[in-house]
């Protein structure tokens, strides 16, 4: 009887999460671009603003950029060993002087991803002539990934659908009333510029389009680029309708139905637009096979689809929670000190739903700083691909959230830019392998950016491809591991080995270098960022080297090689702790730091996302504990500040620590002071790697894997008393659920999918067990023991 009541609590068979908690609701229509609701499906996204007068949804297409393919590299192989020399002589101010010269390319500045357009549905001439709505509501249900717009006006209700399919590659709209014939209304399809629109058939529209890039100081040249089209069909049940300039106009009619698919002529594999691709005829080959369905028939398969990948994860946190609130109230009420814990599980399970929303295919490209949700031509820090952090955050709970086909357009991309980063590695560093800098684009640009001071990063590469080795860790993919991420890793480790030089006193470092976007001070008062030898450098050559050498022997990489990589990381400076202020040293030298409270606290990458800073480190886990306390004493005194994006970074060095309140905090004050009220990220501007981090904030609280063990509940917060989590992923190829109450761990289940012995540990307490492909453990935790419950295989 026992056992079988503790098996029937096991959270893999009793979570529940009701549907209210996947909801975002509101009583009121989006004033503004950031109170609307996300829709997307890797590919297409649109921005849902549910107005019953006027309403707009605005469009993007994930591969809708400004901008061309050009080389921007500088010819400074033959210079660099002098600004090396310079450098490491301490004559930094000369070294600047001379990378200005000689490292600056012939493009320092790339173009904007760009919006694809608008739809606008007015259904009057102004809202002087809308009498008050009843019972209006919008939502996003994160589950079904639906936008709903419901309203009562003169009796009579009225609802809009909208979602974007990745079963069939379109974005889908119906519009319902409860009384036949009373849908009148205008629905335009239009752009601001580069494009026009037009009747193609009685029953569809056309935009077709190609940018104009004007010119602009030190940006890729000018010129018509990239070439673009949607395409707008309608289906209407009931009274008339017909196409007219850039809209539909519809009368007296029951239902109507719209589906739009929107395509450029951007080829991933040749990183540029590709003009044997005509935009127009892709649309019409991906709107012909919606002919052979129905809106009920394609509803319910992105229901099926959509719901597959979100229902693998469920999070439901005991306590307070506001849902029955509207989310701005809710969101309020937080700012008020009302605890809602509620709000934090939704965070978490919205950062999924974003990232399946602009990452998994049909997606061909990774989510950039919007995902893919942009309305500026001209967008913050152009929406680019930001590789100094911005983009590795975005995909750093990927699979743990238990989302690995979202890295797949990351993945793909990334082997991609090999091509372009061999030129930048060989013409501007006089190195082998591949490497880019702070920021990339669709087109491959992998030369230094906007200024030599901060445009340096020549460990990008490195960074990215570690992301590669951690998907190979959670999935145990062989193939994918010899055949996509191997090859990357061991040309990004080509470029560091034949990019290192020897320091004074022997040790193998970078330069030039910098710490991301950070300035210290020479004893002279000179402020620089240009130096040698970072200290987050030499973390992520340091977990590189290694992972190449843990993935050499699986591979059957050569003996020279592999030795080379020991050898050099012998040799690499170790990371240090400051004598002044015991804390983690953010440059090789303990420079003061111009700005204490910088946002960038890069030299704690060997604690997350890295690995070489964990309790068995005592001395820089104490360390990196003091140099965020020191960051945060600055910033709070007004010498530095702290943004969306490096709060959640925040999150994830807390859960490492395992301080869940410190962590928890952190949360709050994110919700507080940057998350917008439609949930996203406020860097400001919305920046959606600030929802990426949270979601993997919260999911390192819950689970960490890291250290060889699966670790349950390392960062629990007080305030989380209770609660339950399904399908998370450990490295090792395990999906975990588990069950605790009064803060005390009950319950857990192990899938394990590859096989591997499991080690897993709550507390001080190990349980090891041999595993088997399919095999599911089933384990509870009482009076400080394991014990195994059953064990089944499917």
């Amino acid at each position: 009887m026992m056992r079988t009541l503790l098996a029937s609590c096991l959270i893999c068979q009793s979570l529940f999460v009701s549907a209210q908690e996947h909801l975002i609701w509101y009583n009121k229509p989006a004033a503004h671009w950031n109170e609307a609701l996300p829709i997307g499906n890797g590919r297409l996204g649109a921005m849902i603003f549910g107005d019953a007068v006027s309403e707009r949804i605005q469009l993007n297409e994930e591969s809708l950029w400004a901008g061309s393919k050009a080389d921007g590299n500088a010819e400074a192989a033959a210079y660099l060993p002098l600004i090396q020399q310079e450098i490491l002589k301490g004559n930094i101010a000369d070294a600047i002087q001379m990378a200005e010269k000689h490292l600056q390319g012939s493009y320092m500045r790339i173009r904007s991803y760009q919006p694809l357009g608008d739809l606008t549905i007015d259904f009057f001439a102004n809202r002087r002539s809308l009498p008050p709505l009843e019972s209006y509501r919008r939502e996003l249900d994160l589950r079904s990934g639906i936008a709903t717009t419901t309203y009562r006006y003169q009796g009579i209700t009225f609802t809009r659908e909208t979602f974007a399919s990745a079963t069939d590659n379109a974005l889908i709209l119906r519009l319902t009333a409860s009384q036949k014939g009373a849908l009148t209304f205008r629905l335009s399809l239009s752009r601001a510029q580069d494009a026009v629109v037009q009747p193609v058939a009685p029953n569809e529209l056309l935009m077709s389009g190609q940018v104009v890039d004007l010119p602009a100081k030190d940006a890729t040249p000018a010129g018509l680029h990239m070439r673009f089209a949607a395409r707008l069909r309608g289906q209407v049940k009931g009274g008339s309708w017909q196409t007219v300039n850039n809209s539909f106009w519809v009368t007296n009619a029951d239902t109507a139905v719209f589906y739009l698919t929107a395509a450029t002529d951007y080829n991933l594999e040749h990183l540029n637009f590709d003009r044997n691709i005509v935009p127009e005829t892709l649309c019409a080959q991906m709107l012909a096979p919606l002919l052979m369905k129905n809106y009920e028939q394609m509803r319910a398969a992105h229901i099926a689809e959509h719901a597959a990948l979100f229902d693998r994860v469920a999070l439901h946190l005991h306590g307070d929670t506001l849902a029955h609130l509207p989310t701005n109230e809710r969101l309020q009420k937080v700012k008020e000190g009302v605890e809602d814990v509620g709000l934090t599980a939704l965070l978490f399970q919205y950062g999924r739903y974003l990232l399946m929303g602009s990452s998994r295919p049909p997606a061909k490209l990774p989510a950039n700083l919007q995902g893919i949700w942009n309305q500026d031509f001209v967008a913050a820090w152009n929406s680019d691909f930001h590789t100094n952090i911005n983009l590795q955050m975005n995909y750093w709970a990927a699979d743990i959230v238990n989302l690995s086909e979202t890295m797949q357009p990351f993945s793909d991309f990334v082997n991609r830019l090999r091509v372009p980063g061999r030129i930048t590695a060989h013409k501007t560093y006089g190195a082998k392998g591949w490497t880019l800098n702070h920021l990339t684009n669709p087109f491959g640009h992998t030369s230094i950016s906007d200024n030599v001071r901060w445009g340096i990063f020549p460990m990008a590469a490195s960074w990215l491809t570690l992301h590669l080795w951690e998907h190979y860790l959670f999935t145990g993919d062989q193939n994918y591991l010899q055949q996509h991420a191997y090859p990357a890793m061991r040309e990004a480790a080509e470029f560091v080995l034949s990019f290192l030089i020897r320091d004074s006193h022997g040790y193998w470092v970078t330069a030039p270098s910098n710490s991301p976007e950070n300035t210290y001070l020479l004893p002279n008062g000179e402020k620089h960022m240009l130096t040698y030898g970072a200290t987050m450098d030499i973390q992520i050559i340091r977990a590189l080297l290694n992972a190449c050498l843990q993935a050499g022997r699986l591979v059957g990489e050569k003996a020279d090689f592999l030795a080379l990589c020991k050898e050099t990381l012998a040799a690499l400076p170790p990371t240090r702790i400051s004598q002044r202020y015991g804390i983690v040293q953010e440059w090789i030298e303990d420079y003061e730091e111009a700005e204490p409270g910088h946002r960038h606290i890069s030299q704690l990458f060997g604690l997350y996302p890295g690995t070489e800073i964990t309790p068995a480190t005592p001395e820089l886990f104490e360390a990196a504990r003091k140099t965020i306390a020191r960051r945060m004493e600055y910033a709070q005194k007004g010498q530095g500040f702290y943004t969306g994006w490096s709060l959640a970074w925040l999150i994830n060095f807390y859960a490492r620590l395992h301080d869940g309140n410190a962590a928890r905090q952190t949360i709050l004050t994110m919700q507080q002071q940057l998350i917008l009220d439609n949930l996203l990220d406020n860097h400001p501007p919305f920046q959606i790697d600030g929802n990426f981090g949270l979601m993997a904030g919260i999911a390192e609280m819950l689970l960490q894997s890291h250290r060889g063990v699966v670790e349950l509940l390392p960062a629990l917060p007080e305030a989380w008393h209770s609660g339950q989590v399904k399908g998370l992923r450990a490295r090792g190829g395990f999906e975990v659920s588990f069950r605790w109450q009064n803060h005390t761990l009950q319950t857990a289940t192990v899938r394990s999918l590859n096989g591997e012995p499991l080690r897993l540990q709550y507390r001080a307490h190990l349980i090891e067990l041999p595993t088997t492909a399919g095999q599911t453990l089933q384990l509870t935790f009482a009076n400080n023991k394991w014990r195994l419950i059953s064990s089944s295989k499917k």
